[in-house]
Parts: C-alpha cells; structure tokens; sequence
C-alpha cells in the first residue's frame, strides 16, 4: 500500500475533500467489516458497525494527528463501535444457530467456526482479515499497526492454536489440510 498516497487522502480529506473521504471509504471498508466480523460474528451487524466507524472517522477526522495511521486509526474506532454493538445486543451468535447442523461438512466448518472464536481478538483479528476479506499481509498490518512480521507470527501462532483446537474435537491432519 502507498502510505505515502494515503497521507495526501487524509489531508485533503481534512481539508473537506469527500472524494478522497470516498477513496479512503473503498480502500478500507471490506477491512472494517471484517475487523468488525470478527468482535461481532454477524455479517450484517459487522457492516452497520464499519459504516458507523466511517460516520465516526468523518467528523473526527480533524483530530487524527498521524495521517500515515489512518487505518489503525479506523480500526481503533470500528472494534470500539463493534463492542459497543456486542454489549448492548447481547452476543447471541450465529455460531449457536450453526451447531444443529447436521451434515459432516457443515459440523466441520462449525467447528472450524468455534476455533476460530476460541482465539483471542489478538489472533482471531488477522485470521479473519487475512482469510474472511483476503487482506496482503500489509494491509493487515497497517489496519492493526503491527509490522508484517507481527502479522505473520500472530497467523502462523493463530493456525497451531486452531489446529491444537481441531485435534481436541477429533479432527485429524487430513481433515483440515486444505483449511
């Protein structure tokens, strides 16, 4: 990513420029829905709370002092927003919907599911970046603050806790090699 490109956005975006507010928009909102995914585990929650972290970044927009941080900026304002949205839903996930399911394939993404929201925020965020919204690993570091090393070690740690997860409920390597 051209943060160089994304500091010019930011200050004409400050100066009341809303097509580089738009630009801005298109460049992060699949990772605010899926940074908000991954605190809420509901698609259509996750959407509302990227657009209210969006409605909220445009009015405080002047008080970002880092421009070159605008994305961990907006990411900071998103899980904000996102837990704000869990504790006043209640968290009634969609993952207890999903465990009556009954065919092998659907038992197995269910529990795939579960460990993936058995990890904390810390490694269930790049996990769902990196394979929900299919974010490079810049991207993902410049969404979370984090170096491109950080974001490789939290996958590759995140990965051995989901498979440690996987072999506890009888999941063995050949079943979820392709995950």
């Amino acid at each position: 990513m051209d943060l160089s490109s994304e500091t010019e956005l930011v200050e004409a975006a400050q100066g009341g420029c809303l097509e580089s507010f738009a630009a801005l928009y298109k460049r992060y909102y699949g990772a605010m829905v899926a940074l908000g995914y991954s605190v809420l585990d509901d698609i259509h929650l996750a959407e509302d709370a990227a657009q209210q972290s969006f409605a909220i970044a445009c009015g405080d927009l002047s008080k970002l002092k880092s421009k070159e941080k605008f994305g961990c900026w907006l990411a900071g304002i998103c899980r904000n927003v996102a837990k704000q949205m869990r504790r006043r839903q209640g968290r009634q996930s969609a993952l207890d919907e999903s465990v009556t399911a009954t065919p092998k394939r659907d038992s197995f993404d269910c529990t795939v599911r579960q460990a993936v929201w058995s990890l904390k925020p810390f490694y269930r965020e790049p996990i769902v970046l990196r394979y929900y919204d299919n974010l490079p690993y810049e991207q993902i570091g410049n969404v979370l603050g984090i170096s491109v090393q950080a974001v490789n070690g939290r996958l590759i740690r995140a990965k051995k806790k989901i498979k440690k997860y996987l072999e506890r409920n009888g999941i063995t390597g050949g079943d979820y090699e392709s995950v």
